[in-house]
């Protein structure tokens, strides 16, 4: 697409990983631990573990606005203050909507943070594995393909993953929800455990249990990290490795092999198909500082740039034999982009507990797993699959003081004095498979590189809907139960994107005809190109879905280094 001069740049690598998240940190750190010698893409800048988070240390006091938003950075970022994450303290690891810009044919909020590390640095930790439930439910109801794993074969990965990134919580026995390798869960507070038990005496199909978070607690060592301390200022940039990373936790590793080499500002833009060989020769990229157009030689290449980066980048990637995009046989690539139901749920004021409090400042709250569409039993008339629920309970602050008939002595009592407590949840829901939920190239508006812009095509539908409404009335139905007053429903419309959990554009399958990927995540007709991130689902479920994306890299990258050593061999 690019007509400049390239450059083909001398060292000729055994592996290459786009991108530097959570995806991209595993692929690096797999590869390397195997002994290839692996080039590390990311667009962004370099961001180094501790000595690049800038407001990690930051009081309220510390901040120019005390903590509130500048207007005029604000105007900067209008689709990423959208976000819940973005604040004072972590806006710097946000792209500038206007130096970034995407188009949209429907309503979509892309949230992105280009740099080293990507979103594992803003990530909300919650870390949930998929279950045969999942795995089976496209053939079963007959939206999307068909998965080509099952649990069993991504179950010890996920274990794999889990013992090295450090996730904390409660095996529970579920069936629709595996247990895992877990450490010491954080503790439930007062409120949150009446309603664990209200739930237990009022519904018989439901449970509340604390959050499984990738952040460390127990006793296991995790070379550089140490204990989660309980600030809840993950998305700074933990300087003590509290929550898993990859600037902690995976890089490092990679790097510790010797085996890495590390390149930031790096912006892929195609992948190089060799007709004679039948394979990917390697990866163009353009500096981003100083605009070079340069080629990088590898006889494995992992795409792990995010759902939308990948897909962005095979799509660029066209060919004689590949005229619609690299490995796009199944005009698949693009298509059946999903992202979580979010926004929907209830809160509620209660009242008593008065005399109790609670330590520090968790990052993490409560769940309640899927209780719709298990079996038969919990079957519901109005859509298909299910959702779960993530909320917490706390005091109110000080503030409350202020809207009191008080003044004098009393009002400083009561600006003393922690408010009442509050409780909400809200749920996340599956998003089906649509076909015609998809993103294109725009190349009538090109980006500050020369690359075109993405447009997205993708829209909640009437089972989305449907669900969302369930959603808000168990909410209120459960608060309601337990007790607790002034309950509100909450129901707002869910635009795409804003759960920042976006996936599906080159979907694994059994089959070339309807699928991209097959089931070790290598593109079917380009077998030595790996796409892990997002981009590989074929359906969403309800759990969040990094912990998936690594398991599923990790058991790729290790495919890959395995064929890799049997190829040299030969």
């Amino acid at each position: 697409m690019i007509e400049d001069k390239i450059t083909e740049y001398p060292t000729v690598y055994d592996a290459i990983v786009i991108g530097t998240g959570i995806s991209g940190g595993w692929a690096a750190k797999e590869l390397c631990e195997n002994g290839l010698k692996t080039l590390v893409l990311d667009r962004g800048r370099m961001v180094k573990h501790i000595e690049d988070y800038p407001t990690m240390y930051d009081d309220p006091w510390d901040l120019k606005y005390r903590g509130t938003k500048n207007p005029v950075d604000v105007a900067k970022q209008p689709i990423q203050n959208k976000s819940y994450i973005l604040g004072p303290t972590s806006q710097h690891w946000f792209v500038n909507d206007f130096k970034h810009p995407y188009n949209q044919v429907k309503p979509f909020n892309w949230i992105r943070g280009y740099h080293v590390g990507g979103r594992s640095l803003m990530w909300a930790r919650q870390s949930y594995r998929l279950s045969d439930l999942d795995f089976e439910a496209n053939k079963k109801d007959g939206h999307g393909v068909d998965w080509p794993i099952r649990y069993k074969d991504i179950s010890p990965w996920y274990d794999k993953v889990e013992t090295f990134i450090g996730v904390s919580g409660q095996n529970l026995g579920l069936s629709h929800l595996p247990d895992g390798k877990l450490s010491k869960p954080m503790e439930l507070n007062c409120v949150e455990l009446d309603f664990q038990k209200k739930l237990e005496e009022n519904f018989d199909d439901r449970l509340l249990t604390i959050g499984r978070s990738a952040n460390k607690t127990g006793d296991a060592v995790h070379e550089g990290r140490s204990n989660c301390q309980f600030r809840n200022r993950c998305v700074r940039g933990c300087p003590f490795g509290g929550y898993f990373s990859s600037n902690s936790s995976t890089l490092p590793a990679a790097e510790r092999t010797g085996n890495m080499h590390l390149r930031p500002n790096s912006i892929a833009y195609e992948i190089i198909y060799d007709d004679e060989k039948g394979v990917a020769s390697g990866v163009r990229i353009i500096d981003a500082e100083t605009r070079e157009k340069i080629f990088f030689r590898a006889s494995i290449i992992f795409s792990c740039a995010s759902t939308i980066g990948s897909a962005s980048i095979l799509m660029q990637s066209k060919s004689e034999r590949f005229p619609n995009g690299l490995g796009n046989d199944s005009g698949e690539l693009g298509h059946n982009i999903m992202d979580h139901l979010s926004k929907s749920g209830a809160s509620a004021k209660v009242e008593g507990f008065e005399e109790f409090y609670y330590k520090g400042r968790r990052p993490n709250g409560f769940y309640i797993p899927r209780f719709r569409n298990l079996d038969e039993k919990t079957q519901h008339k109005d859509f298909l699959r299910g959702y779960g629920y993530q909320g917490s309970a706390s005091r109110t602050s000080w503030k409350s003081g202020l809207g009191e008939l008080s003044y004098g002595e009393d009002l400083k009592e009561d600006l003393m004095k922690p408010g009442h407590w509050r409780i909400g949840m809200g749920g996340f829901g599956e998003c089906l498979p649509y076909h015609d939920n998809k993103m294109t190239l725009n190349y009538e508006k090109l980006d500050d590189w020369g690359l075109p812009t993405v447009n997205f095509d993708v829209t909640f539908r009437d089972n989305e809907i449907k669900m969302k409404e369930d959603i808000t009335e168990q909410a209120v139905a459960m608060l309601k139960a337990a007790g607790f007053k002034n309950v509100i429903g909450n129901n707002p419309e869910s635009t795409p994107g804003i759960a920042i959990h976006e996936m599906g554009a080159a979907r694994m399958g059994h089959d070339p005809k309807t699928s991209v990927l097959n089931k070790h995540n290598q593109i079917h007709a380009v077998p030595n190109v790996y796409v892990t991130d997002g981009a590989c689902m074929t359906s969403s479920a309800c759990q969040n879905p990094s912990l998936t994306y690594m398991a599923l890299t990790a058991r790729a990258a290790n495919h890959a280094a395995q064929e890799f050593k049997k190829n040299t061999k030969a």
